[in-house]
C-alpha cells in the first residue's frame, strides 16, 4: 500500500469504470478510503469504518484490500479471495464497499492508489481513513508526506497507541494540519493538508490476535 513505482493508465475511456474500477462514484459524494491487510478483518476494522463515515458524514467507505502490505512477511498474510471475505463479513450495510481495486490495477502503494482515483474522479471527495496505529507508523511509508499533502486525512482512536501516534512524526510534522474535532464533519470539504483524531469508544480486537488465537499462541496486540 505505500509509494511509488510508475503509477498504472488510468482506465480506457470507453470501458465502463464499474467494469475495470469496480466502483461506481459520481461527483460530489464523499468518500472514505480505508486501505489495509484486513488479515483477517475484525470489529475493530468495522469499528474504524463506521466512526469515520458517521463523523466525517461520509456517503461511502471503500475497504481497499491490499495485496501485500510491504511492511509485512508474506508468509504471514493470506491469500487476498480469504481477507476479501473476511472484509465482506464485516463491512456491513450499504454504505460499506469491499474492493481489491489495487490488484486489479497492479498497485503496491498507497501514494499511486491515491492519485489514480483522484485523477479518475476528480470531483469526488475523497478522505484517507486509518487506525492510529497506522499513524503511529505512517512515516515508514514511502510517499507519507505526498499522502498527508494531497489527501484530506482522519485517524481514528485504537487501544494502547493514541498516545504514540500523537507524538509520531507524521503528526509532529503535519500539526498545524490537524483541524479540531468539532470540524471533522467538514474534513472532506477541505483543501489538504488538513487531518483529525477522533477519540471515542475503543475495540479492543485486533488480526495479530485473531491469527495468534488460530495458531494457539499467545500476543500483546497489534493490528
Amino acid at each position: 500500500m505505500w509509494s511509488s513505482a510508475p503509477v498504472p493508465r488510468l482506465p480506457e475511456a470507453g470501458r465502463p469504470q464499474a467494469v475495470r474500477l469496480g466502483l461506481m462514484l459520481q461527483p460530489g459524494m464523499r468518500v472514505g478510503l480505508y486501505g489495509g491487510s484486513f488479515n483477517p478483518a475484525h470489529e475493530g476494522h468495522a469499528h474504524v469504518a463506521e466512526t469515520a463515515r458517521r463523523r466525517l458524514g461520509l456517503q461511502l467507505v471503500v475497504w481497499l484490500v491490499s495485496p501485500q502490505n510491504p511492511l509485512k512477511s508474506s508468509r504471514e498474510t493470506a491469500p487476498l479471495e480469504a481477507r476479501m471475505t473476511s472484509a465482506r463479513a464485516r463491512a456491513a450495510g450499504p454504505s460499506m464497499v469491499v474492493s481489491d481495486l489495487e490488484t486489479r490495477l497492479g498497485v503496491n502503494y498507497t501514494v499511486d492508489t491515491l492519485r489514480l482515483l483522484r485523477a479518475r474522479y476528480p470531483r469526488v471527495r475523497f478522505v484517507w481513513i486509518m487506525g492510529a496505529d497506522g499513524l503511529a507508523q505512517f512515516h515508514r511509508w514511502r510517499g507519507w508526506t505526498q499522502i498527508l499533502q494531497a489527501t484530506p486525512t482522519a485517524v481514528i482512536a485504537r487501544p494502547g497507541v493514541s498516545l504514540r501516534a500523537r507524538l509520531a512524526p507524521a503528526a509532529r510534522r503535519f500539526a498545524r494540519a490537524r483541524i479540531p474535532v468539532a470540524a471533522a464533519h467538514r474534513l472532506a470539504d477541505m483543501s489538504p493538508p488538513a487531518w483529525v483524531f477522533l477519540d471515542g469508544p475503543l475495540n479492543f480486537q485486533s488480526s495479530s490476535r485473531l491469527r495468534a488465537a488460530a495458531a494457539g499462541r499467545k500476543t500483546p496486540g497489534g493490528a
